[in-house]
This record gives structure tokens, sequence and C-alpha cells, in this order.
């Protein structure tokens, strides 16, 4: 596509959106009785039209049925997960038996690593991008400690070269076989929170095996985002949030990947409960853990049934979009944004990679002077992008939702600024 910066070219770029019609299936914000531009879907997603009637129903079945709903619902709550993991597993490319949607996000990635971070005396490491989501942080600080090592020492963190924003995959692969003999686990964002960085998950898995490691992800800003492939690419495990690109309201559940070869292994430890047991013999409420095949033998607990309802929704809209389809209008916004951005060159600087194979739709900025006074002038605007201190504005144009025109809209409220 030859870009313009014109508003002829985006609105007749989105009338030949194939997905234009997607918009309409969820609900735009507005400020002043305008829609807003709203480009914080890496933060949280909007709510598709189609959640109000999801959770309706099961409302009605609670209503009408109490306790029965479990079995004699729609959706039979006893078997809930199995209605989300055919899409939840499209979305990520996996077999459905190696994906189950439950709990939260940093929940399930201790999950995860009660059964993959199973460190010796020798092989303790655990490798990760720096500056990742806070709550990785977190969690791989206090699982070293809780296996009785210091941080400092066990986690190892991987940094630009100097001068640059994002990392180097040759890097990235050096430093894995440089501690290919102490290195228990490769545990990286699918994609940067801060940069938009998109990491190359099949060679980082490949590599990390190669050194007897294992290698998963936290694919909080991956999933909905890009096309994946993780059976394909023989990732370990990976988990992530449905509130962000997967649109299924704040705090929503969370979706577990965990290979085939692994969830057939009972044997493999874990942290149990009594969703995770065997399923056709649960209700005899005897002792002994018996977890079901797949990754939803890593369950807990009872399904989250009124969230879950939402993604069940949101998912029905990726399937009927196709990820390809999605990926190759998110290729040309992400574009189209990134060429109008380049156009305030003085003024900004593009630290997400120009590769469209090393992102997603995130590009993030930073604003070269004042920057907290340019995002506040977007969003007095209808612009409402996302600020990540300390520096960085993060804009994220959603293929599902957000067109051309809005794109456009970002370059003419920057102008205005920049000319005052």
């Amino acid at each position: 596509m030859q870009f313009e910066n014109s508003l002829s070219f985006a609105r007749q770029a989105d009338q030949n959106d194939p997905l234009a019609r997607f918009r309409h299936e969820f609900y735009i914000p507005q400020k002043d009785g305008k829609d807003l531009v709203y480009l914080c879907g890496n933060s949280l997603g909007l709510q598709p039209k189609r959640a109000r009637a999801a959770i309706e129903q099961e409302l009605k079945d609670w209503a009408e049925l109490g306790v029965d709903g479990h079995f004699q619902g729609k959706n039979p709550w006893k078997y809930y997960h199995h209605f989300l993991a055919e899409n939840a597993a499209h979305v990520v490319g996996a077999n459905p038996g190696e994906v189950v949607v439950m709990n939260n996000l940093t929940a399930n990635l201790h999950l995860m690593m009660v059964s993959f971070y199973r460190p010796t005396t020798t092989r303790y490491k655990i490798m990760m991008e720096v500056s990742a989501f806070p709550s990785d942080q977190y969690a791989m600080e206090t699982q070293a400690r809780f296996h009785g090592f210091d941080p400092e020492d066990a986690i190892i963190e991987l940094k630009p070269r100097d001068g640059e924003y994002t990392l180097r995959t040759e890097d990235i692969l050096t430093r894995i076989y440089e501690h290919k003999d102490n290195l228990a686990i490769v545990m990286m964002g699918g994609v940067n929170y801060y940069t938009g960085q998109a990491f190359d998950m099949k060679t980082i898995s490949r590599a990390a095996h190669d050194v007897g490691a294992i290698a998963g992800f936290d694919l909080a800003h991956a999933a909905g985002n890009l096309p994946l492939q993780l059976h394909e690419w023989d990732v370990d495990f990976a988990v992530w949030c449905s509130y962000k690109y997967l649109n299924s309201g704040p705090g929503g559940t969370s979706g577990v990947f965990v290979h085939e070869r692994h969830g057939e292994n009972s044997e493999l430890p874990r942290f149990a409960g009594w969703w995770g047991h065997d399923e056709e013999t649960r209700f005899q409420m005897k002792k002994g853990f018996k977890p079901m095949k797949g990754a939803a033998g890593w369950q807990l607990s009872n399904a989250q049934i009124f969230p879950m309802a939402i993604h069940k929704a949101s998912l029905e809209l990726f399937e009927e979009a196709g990820i390809p389809a999605l990926r190759n209008k998110s290729l040309q916004l992400t574009a189209y944004l990134e060429f109008i951005l380049r156009s305030f060159s003085a003024h900004l600087t593009l630290i997400t990679p120009s590769n469209p194979d090393e992102r997603g739709c995130q590009l993030s900025i930073i604003v070269k002077k004042d920057g907290k006074k340019v995002f506040d002038y977007l969003e007095a605007n209808q612009i409402l992008p996302d600020w990540r201190e300390p520096d960085v504005i993060r804009m994220s144009p959603v293929p599902l939702y957000n067109t051309f025109e809005d794109v456009y809209r970002i370059g003419e409220v920057l102008k205005s600024y920049f000319n005052q």
C-alpha cells in the first residue's frame, strides 16, 4: 500500500477494509460527544457488544437453575473451560488440549513455575529481558527466593546494546549459550510491554532446549496481537491475560498453554486442585489427585463463569475475523501510523522496531521534549494513547476496531501541537 498523509486516502483505505464491520461490534468511548481515537488496546481492550448478552445468559441460568446450572445450563458450568479451548487454541497456535482458560495471569505464571522451574545447585538461572513487565519481574524474583537463591545471582537480565532500545536476537542467543551449564529457564515476554518489540519465540525456544533449559513466555501483549504457533515453535509453556488485545474485560481471566509432551506427563510436579482432577471421577470426592490430560490438569478451582462468558464472546469475534486477516490489517495500520509519526522525527523518537516481523500493532515513542505535555494534548483532543513512565507514549491501533482515519487524526493533532 502506497501511503498518503491525507483524509481522502485514510477514508478510502477504510472503505476497502474487509474487516471494517468488526468496529461496529465494539463500544467506542466518547469525549465531548465525539468518538475517541482509542489506542490503548495494549492496556485494556474495548468492550464487545456481545459481552452483555453472554453474561446475561449465565445470569439467567443462575436465576432459573441455581446449582443445576453446572449441569443443565445452556453452557453447563461444569464443562465451561471446554467451550473456550478450541478458539483460544486458534489464537495462540496450539492444539485444544494444550490450552486452558483459568485464574489470572500472574497466578498462572507462578503455577507454571512450580512445574517448570526445577532448579538444582548448578542449573538454577532464570533469563528474562530487562524492563520486563513488573509482575513478571516480581514473580521471577520471588520464585528465585522461594528456592533459596539470591535474585541478583539467579536472574540474568538481557539488556540492549549501548545506544539501542531493543534486543537483537543474536545477542539473546549468545547469552543463552554463554549460560548453557547453569540456565534452568528462559522466561520472556512475547512482546515487551514498553518498547513493543516482538521476540523470535521459535528461535529462542530452540536455543533454550539446545542447552537443556525450559522455554516459557508471558504473552500478555502478544495473544490477539500477533500470529502465534506455540505448538510448532516447541514452546514449553505460556501464559496470557484476556483483557488487552483479547477484549475480555478489566481483570479478565487468563490463558495457559502447556505443550502436549508435558500435558501428557501426569508425574510432572504441580500444585493441584479439584477442578484439575479427572473429570470423569471428580464428583466421587475421593483422595488421590489424578490430573486431567493436557493443560486442563493444571486447573485449581471452579471456572470463573462471568469473566469467561465475556472471553467466550470475544474469542468468537477472533474466530470470525481470522488471525491471518487481522494480522494483514494490523501490518498496514501500524505501518501507516509509522509513516505518520516519521513526519515528526524532529520531535519524536520511535523505539519500536521498524521491521514488522519484530512488532505487533504497538508503536512506542519518546518525545524529545515535554512528553507528558504532548500526551495530555493528545488526550484533550480525543486521542487516547497510553503513557508509561518515565518518557514513553504507546500507541496501539487495533485491527478489530481502529481505522485508518483514526491514524490520520493522530497526525493532525500532533501537527497542531508542534506548530503552536
